[in-house]
């Protein structure tokens, strides 16, 4: 089932080859025998993806420093989404489109709730967190790839709200082919045992098997469960 379709979003996509990373947020790519710079949003370490002749997908930046946005890199025969721009509006679609068991009436981007934004507040009654996973594992997808003081922030405010009467979630989304979900102990335990305790608190997991296609389509290919 196609979620979402981001060619309109990115205007257009190229072609070239990755090279080098230059840091968290610039790499360098080859397009037709040019070296040249892209903005890279993923600050993930993103070790097993960004390997030195990889393909990689592009869209051009005409208002910003750098040449290109990066879009996706190619692994395995897939193509893995990396610009974590359009999570928002991915995880808008997957949540309207009624495949995590609900369809919501009411849909709030953004939402502040005292000193914090929460991703999507549902129905007036539902917080909920989004993150992007690409770290596969054994056929295994697990976040984050990198310690994230942010992600276990996050999980801390979706913790606080329940005490104050709300309903609190965090969806998880794949972008590679694995079976379950776990959190990642071995990059961030800390992360991993505040996911526990979140989840053991009533903090609803939601996690979904997306396909980017190199066309700009989004696939809804199946929800995750957590690996037992």
């Amino acid at each position: 089932m196609v979620l979402v379709d981001l060619k309109s979003y990115f205007g257009k996509f190229i072609r070239g080859k990755f090279l080098e990373r230059l840091n968290r947020f610039v790499v360098l790519v080859e397009v037709n025998g040019e070296i040249k710079k892209a903005h890279l949003s993923d600050t993930g370490r993103l070790g097993e993806l960004l390997v030195p002749g990889v393909p990689v997908l592009l869209s051009p930046n005409p208002k910003g420093k750098l040449d290109y946005k990066f879009v996706a890199v190619e692994k395995g025969g897939e193509w893995v989404l990396l610009n974590t721009s359009v999570h928002s509006k991915i995880a808008r679609k997957v949540l309207e489109s009624g495949v995590l068991g609900f369809k919501p009436r009411n849909l709030k981007a953004e939402y502040k709730l005292e000193n914090s934004r929460i991703d999507f507040l549902v129905d007036e009654n539902l917080l909920l967190e989004v993150k992007g996973c690409n770290l596969v594992e054994e056929e295994v997808c697990l976040f984050p790839d990198a310690p994230t003081d942010r992600g276990r922030r996050h999980l801390g405010e979706l913790l606080s709200a329940l005490n104050r009467g709300y309903r609190s979630a965090v969806l998880f989304l794949a972008f590679r082919g694995c079976k379950c979900f776990l959190p990642n102990r071995e990059r961030d335990p800390d992360f991993s045992n505040v996911f526990y305790r979140a989840l053991n608190a009533g903090v609803e997991f939601y996690a979904v098997r997306l396909q980017f296609q190199p066309t700009g389509e989004v696939l809804f290919r199946k929800s995750l469960k957590l690996c037992t």
